[in-house]
């Protein structure tokens, strides 16, 4: 097919000429020492070593520090992404859901500016373009979203002491805490989740302490058109250090305040307000690595109150020695479940706003009133080739409770069945980067329909397969 980007539409121009020649782009400068550190967030991403003029030619050192003085503290950074994605999902909510014909196309498309003036002030702004095509029955809120402002915050910085510093950050902002399993900018979906927010950082020598608050954007398919949730809200303080403390590893610990107008639960739908507290502790030693957190939560729904809690941990251990380096790793999660729909109270844990692939990239279940073992085998065949085959069982907690979706929408009600056993899931992986940045994926997932799906509705096994060509500059 031959990309004429003046035969588009206005709003997808963007779109197009990002998209005319990802490969061209990345094997410009494919021999360079100087390498882009992207980050999840790109607002963090390291580009310290473009400050040395030397590296400062071709594609993308050229528009990775432009400097406007010679110290260099006022300068202007440039970057984006593009993202090709096919996905194929047949017998999509094990047969519930419609059929895509002949799977999906998903395109992203996304353009940052980053402006420092001086060690104080800074301006950062992102566009993101996201198109779908062959969904049946039309884009989900997650596949389109033609013209958008994903990013566009200003910092205010100072520093308190000599080994300190002080950030206010106020606009729209991606989040992103810990391992996403509460707070995550959903990288998976085509459509990033944000927030219009402000935020106060505060930054030691060995601790990192957030405070925020904001709300979500509700993304619409069309250009500049997202709104304000007004029934959604987030506040919270976020912790992260430790290093110092602790033997191994390092520890966050952070307080997540949430309401919504509409919570909506196998119980019912009513206001919610719910607070969690929780501690995560990861790190490495030696051969080990290792990610366990643990959250509770409480407050009100309706006219009763939240009591829920989580706890998830993945281990895992590399043999470095070994041909291809392989990790085997075991992750063990539990999430409470509601015991009685029938009195005002709410067990159900909410994982608030989480990362879209919590459990695998095909996304079909969310944790919340469940547990699971999943078990995993990571094998590097190159240091640009990686592949992973995992295995999961899931369970329902609570037969009075259901199962639901990674958003939160109910997948099934409970309909007085005692079934536990949810199902599995094998997936195969494959992740090679072709060059610096540019990144091909692959991916099948068989889920096979356990008891509680067979006795519930459709139950047809799911198989998904998705083809990711990514790159970031």
């Amino acid at each position: 097919m031959i990309f004429r980007c003046g035969q588009v539409r206005s709003a997808i121009r963007l779109s197009c000429l990002l998209a005319a020649s990802p490969f061209a782009l990345a094997t410009a400068y494919a021999g360079e020492a100087c390498h882009l550190v992207p980050g999840t967030l790109r607002y963090d991403d390291n580009f310290a070593c473009f400050r040395d003029p030397a590296n400062r030619h071709g594609f993308p050192g050229a528009i990775k520090f432009v400097p406007f003085d010679e110290a260099g503290d006022m300068f202007l950074s440039l970057g984006g992404e593009v993202r090709q994605r096919y996905e194929y999902t047949h017998d999509t909510l094990f047969g519930a859901d419609p059929q895509d014909e002949a799977g999906v196309w998903l395109q992203r498309y996304t353009l940052h500016a980053d402006l420092q003036l001086g060690t104080h002030l800074r301006f950062f702004g992102q566009l993101s373009s996201a198109l779908e095509a062959g969904r049946e029955g039309g884009p989900s809120p997650v596949d389109e979203n033609q013209l958008a402002l994903q990013n566009g915050f200003v910092d205010l910085s100072v520093a308190p002491t000599d080994d300190s510093d002080l950030t206010f950050r106020i606009g729209r902002q991606e989040l992103r805490y810990g391992s996403g399993r509460l707070v995550d900018a959903r990288e998976r979906p085509n459509v990033r989740r944000t927030f219009d927010a402000a935020r106060a950082i505060f930054e030691l020598p060995d601790w990192r302490i957030d405070g925020f608050a904001g709300r979500p954007r509700t993304p619409e398919p069309g250009v500049f058109d997202d709104t304000w949730n007004d029934d959604q809200a987030l506040w919270g303080a976020y912790a992260t250090g430790g290093e110092n403390l602790l033997r191994f590893g390092a520890l966050d610990v952070y307080y997540l305040g949430f309401r919504d107008n509409a919570g909506t639960y196998v119980q019912g739908t009513a206001n919610e307000e719910r607070h969690s507290i929780g501690a995560r502790f990861g790190g490495e030693h030696n051969a080990w690595d290792w990610n366990w957190e643990a959250v509770y939560q409480f407050g009100s729904f309706g006219t009763g109150d939240i009591n829920a809690w989580t706890i998830a941990s993945e281990t895992g251990f590399t043999f470095a020695e070994a041909p291809w380096q392989p990790r085997i790793a075991l992750s063990a999660n539990i999430a409470s479940g509601d015991a009685n729909s029938s009195d005002p109270d709410l067990g159900t844990f909410s994982p608030l706003f989480p990362r879209g692939n919590y459990f695998s990239e095909a996304a079909v279940l969310g944790p919340r009133n469940f547990f699971n073992v999943h078990s995993f085998l990571i094998v590097n065949p190159t240091d640009k080739w990686s592949l992973t085959a995992d295995m999961n069982f899931f369970w329902r907690l609570e037969t009075e409770d259901g199962v639901y979706s990674p958003s939160g929408q109910i997948i099934r009600d409970p309909n007085g069945n005692k079934d536990r056993f949810v199902g599995s899931a094998i997936s195969l992986n494959s992740s090679y980067e072709i060059v610096d940045n540019l990144d091909f994926t692959a991916i099948y997932t068989h889920f096979f329909a356990g008891a509680f799906i067979r006795a519930t509705g459709p139950s047809n096994d799911i198989d998904f397969v998705e083809l990711t060509l990514q790159y970031r500059f």
